[in-house]
């Protein structure tokens, strides 16, 4: 019997195979150059290059190979920032994070630090998934634009943080909103109504609201609380008249003013009856959509 044909050969071959995979898969998730000692001005002409070619993945690895070599230039520094940028462009967001946090931590004082913070926040609100699916990202993206608001309130990168906050804040109501509408499906209503609720408590600048709303007037007709159907079926009415969510809720409970909240309230102010008056934000999709960040102000 030939070799070609034994046990032998075949695991020859198999192990053949799998080697030659393994050397394709460390080639491409390669992120360090081959060390080839040159300027630093001639590592971040190069880099520079690639970025103006939008080869973001080459790019990135010259930025990084300029700290490498030439740790202590001030042309690192930038190159930091750079590779950043370069690696969020690449859609390699971990990569362009781990990057940012380091460039935060030992740069605080930096002038392009406000970017730092901006770049950092965008790589977490492109990740902004489907309502169906888990919202962690979500979550990143609102503390991180919220730091931005915080750090730098009139800065172009505050402005714009609050405004994607905006959106973020709608996106995460709308996932309560989901999780509710499955507990209200199932008959589930007093887990229905901590959801609603929460979405009128925590997120009532949203477009959510007036539905959420509506959902606890249903919620406590099921139960047979008619004065909390009418209470809230007034909120409705008085915050949003022209809904049609409020139409339903009048229809629901046989009839409801919004006047009837101030007779509940004994004459207070919305506001005193427990529910912040709100208003129309911006609406959201299975997940925004924002132009890619502009790279960093460059040394003149």
């Amino acid at each position: 019997m030939g070799l070609r044909s034994t046990p032998i050969a075949v695991t020859l071959r198999c192990l053949s195979i799998l080697l030659a995979f393994s050397l394709l898969a460390s080639c491409a998730n390669k992120k360090e150059l081959e060390y080839k000692e040159q300027s630093v001005y001639e590592i971040y002409s190069r880099a520079m290059l690639y970025v103006e070619q939008s080869n973001y993945k080459s790019a990135a690895l010259y930025f990084d190979e300029v700290e490498r070599q030439h740790p202590y230039s001030v042309w690192a520094t930038k190159a930091k920032l750079m590779s950043a940028y370069s690696y969020y462009h690449s859609t390699e967001y971990d990569e362009a994070i781990t990057r940012l946090d380091r460039f935060i931590s030992v740069h605080p004082g930096n002038r392009d630090i406000g970017y730092a913070y901006y770049l950092k926040a965008l790589c977490y609100y492109e990740r902004i998934a489907d309502i169906r699916r888990d919202q962690e990202f979500t979550t990143k993206a609102l503390e991180t634009l919220q730091d931005i608001v915080s750090r730098f309130p009139d800065s172009p990168y505050g402005r714009d943080a609050r405004l994607k906050l905006d959106l973020t804040r709608d996106h995460l109501a709308g996932k309560e909103m989901s999780v509710g509408r499955f507990y209200l499906n199932n008959r589930q209503f007093l887990a229905a109504i901590n959801r609603f609720r929460g979405v009128v408590d925590t997120y009532g600048t949203t477009t959510h609201v007036p539905e959420a709303l509506f959902r606890l007037t249903e919620c406590f007709t099921a139960l047979g609380l008619r004065g909390e159907a009418v209470k809230t079926a007034a909120v409705l009415g008085y915050n949003f008249p022209a809904s049609d969510w409020y139409h339903d809720a009048y229809a629901l409970t046989g009839g409801v003013q919004a006047s009837e909240l101030a007779a509940a309230a004994n004459g207070r102010p919305l506001a005193s009856a427990g529910t912040a008056s709100v208003g129309p934000a911006s609406s959201s999709g299975p997940g925004p959509t924002v132009p890619r960040a502009p790279p960093p102000p460059q040394d003149k």
